[in-house]
């Protein structure tokens, strides 16, 4: 078999989808990868070797997931949008190691393909091009889920990966940032140019690494409560902790006692969300949550 070019060329991505008739579709976030480079990069960067698993979301034509294959044990690919499976067939063929899954990720009961797919015990990470419309509802379930993952890197806009990975004080900083680290140590490990898409998006990427806690950083009574908190506390970026509290939680507390809990963990309601660390957060959190009950 003549060596074929690598699926993400320019050259390359335009034979396939015009042999198939696809239109890009702008529902679905499509933008095909059409620099391999970058993609070998993101691999390696994945720490990928010959005996890791991994899960692909949305494979799109078979870019990324063939510079998976290449290095991977396993590669499990979770596509949406039925007119690529026969593309995928085609565009994959050459790779044994490959599975593709016609599901809606966010429908999907990840661990039970896992454990169909996967050997016992086995390296899991996640590797994906998330479309942009979509990654914080993929990303969420992805750590909300108690999936057996190791780590998870995703190439998608660079705003994004921004927010998820920014500290306290910037104006990235905001109740993603904080949902993502309880979860994860998060940092972007590269930027990648428009110019590696087709069509070309009006945005900057970057690949964004996650790798797993096993336990949450911060202690927390309650879950719920605590994220409830932190997007209150968020609710109006300019306002302080105490106007943003008392107005989300009026129905359960009155200024007087939210201004009770502050002053007795000697966290002042002048500050804004965005000065308080995940460390404070969990501290607040713990005490109205106690308060409360």
């Amino acid at each position: 078999m003549e060596h074929q070019k690598p699926i993400a060329t320019p050259s390359r991505t335009k034979e396939i989808v015009n042999k198939y008739g696809l239109s890009f579709k702008k529902s679905l976030g499509q933008n095909f990868m059409i620099d391999s480079n970058i993609l070998e990069k993101v691999v390696t960067k994945a720490g990928i070797t010959e005996d890791t698993a991994v899960i692909e979301i949305g494979p799109g034509i078979g870019a990324l997931t063939e510079q998976l294959a290449k290095q991977a044990n396993h590669v499990l690919a979770f596509e949406i949008d039925q007119r690529l499976l026969p593309v995928l067939k085609d565009s994959l063929s050459p790779y044994s190691n490959v599975t593709v899954v016609h599901q809606d990720i966010l429908k999907t009961d990840v661990s039970k393909f896992i454990q169909e797919n996967f050997q016992m015990n086995q390296e899991v990470k996640v590797v994906a091009n998330l479309p942009y419309y979509i990654t914080t509802p993929i990303l969420m379930k992805l750590l909300m889920d108690p999936l057996p993952i190791t780590d998870i890197s995703v190439l998608i806009q660079k705003e994004v990966a921004d927010r998820m990975s920014a500290h306290p004080n910037t104006k990235e900083y905001g109740s993603l940032s904080i949902a993502v680290q309880y979860y994860t140590d998060t940092r972007v490990v590269m930027n990648v140019p428009k110019s590696a898409f087709m069509p070309q998006p009006n945005v900057d990427s970057a690949v964004l690494q996650l790798k797993m806690h096993k336990t949450p950083p911060v202690y927390v009574e309650d879950e719920p409560f605590f994220f409830e908190l932190v997007q209150a506390s968020f609710g109006q970026r300019r306002k302080t902790l105490m106007n943003n509290l008392s107005r989300h939680f009026k129905e359960q507390l009155s200024k007087e006692e939210i201004s009770e809990v502050l002053q007795a963990i000697d966290l002042d309601g002048r500050r804004r969300g965005e000065s308080l660390s995940i460390e404070e957060f969990a501290q607040l959190a713990n005490a109205l949550y106690s308060y409360k009950n």
